[in-house]
């Protein structure tokens, strides 16, 4: 974690020089969000490859910019994509933009992510709040010498996602009549796809869906004191007994579909913050 701090300080700088305003909502969107990101009332776009010591992404269906602005009156700053371990890099790299988020004031940090279901009672593009999880990745993003300018030396997790949030989500889809079940994420590293025995062990532990992101920033808002909120929207099912092979282009449309939920979803979250 050595040199973070410094990291963080110069691409702080350089994304208040393009856009004067402190953010106090950061969002990460996964696969399929598009349509929350057009609602934002735009101020700034920034491509990541423009920030210093920011990673640039290479998944497909990942715009790759921050978008700066503001949302039902709330300014925010957007992550249009997201960077992943199994892209090859550093925990310390996937998780930066949620240092840089803090340093700039963000207190609330909302996450999504397109997720293979494995409680058989979830359906396509059906939204899951994520309320706990299991980390499965091979490193930590807090691994190393701590920085306390950053956060404590041992976070603690009781809680990662902030239970008045989830409360307040969960009314707010009652209200809006949108499907919103609460349950445990579980994150692996990829980039290939779960066995059918790797599905059955990962539902007996207690998963309900499965994906490659979203515990390493987690981990970091927490460390970093700050408030999350996150999503996943059911792509794939993972049902062992009747698995069948997923194209990646299928996974897109469908979590295009939960992403019309999310997109309705969220805004409204936004304005009883």
């Amino acid at each position: 974690m050595q040199g973070i701090f410094d990291q963080t300080a110069q691409a702080v700088k350089f994304i208040q020089e393009k856009w004067a305003k402190e953010p106090q909502l950061g969002l990460i969107c996964g696969t399929g969000l598009g349509d929350l990101v057009k609602q934002i009332d735009t101020d700034v776009v920034i491509p990541y490859d423009e920030i210093p010591h920011f990673p640039t992404s290479t998944v497909q269906s990942h715009a790759g910019q921050l978008v700066c602005g503001e949302l039902r009156g709330v300014p925010v700053m957007v992550m249009e994509g997201r960077f992943h371990f199994y892209e090859g890099y550093t925990m310390q790299q996937v998780t930066f933009p949620v240092r840089v988020m803090r340093g700039l004031g963000v207190e609330t940090l909302i996450v999504t992510n397109a997720a293979g279901g494995i409680n058989p009672q979830l359906h396509l593009a059906d939204i899951l709040i994520i309320e706990d999880h299991i980390n499965l990745l091979p490193d930590n993003p807090l691994r190393g010498v701590n920085d306390d300018r950053l956060g404590p030396r041992f976070p603690d997790m009781s809680a990662p996602y902030d239970r008045e949030l989830i409360d307040l989500t969960r009314q707010t889809a009652l209200e809006m009549q949108i499907p919103a079940t609460p349950g445990v994420f579980v994150a692996v590293m990829g980039p290939n796809l779960e066995t059918r025995a790797e599905y059955r062990m990962l539902k007996t532990m207690g998963a309900d869906v499965v994906g490659m992101s979203t515990v390493p920033e987690v981990l970091v808002a927490n460390h970093a004191g700050m408030r999350v909120l996150a999503f996943s929207v059911v792509t794939d099912l993972c049902l062992p007994d009747a698995l069948e092979p997923v194209a990646i282009e299928k996974i897109i449309a469908v979590a295009a579909q939960g992403g019309e939920r999310l997109a309705q979803l969220i805004p409204q979250i936004v304005e009883k913050l």
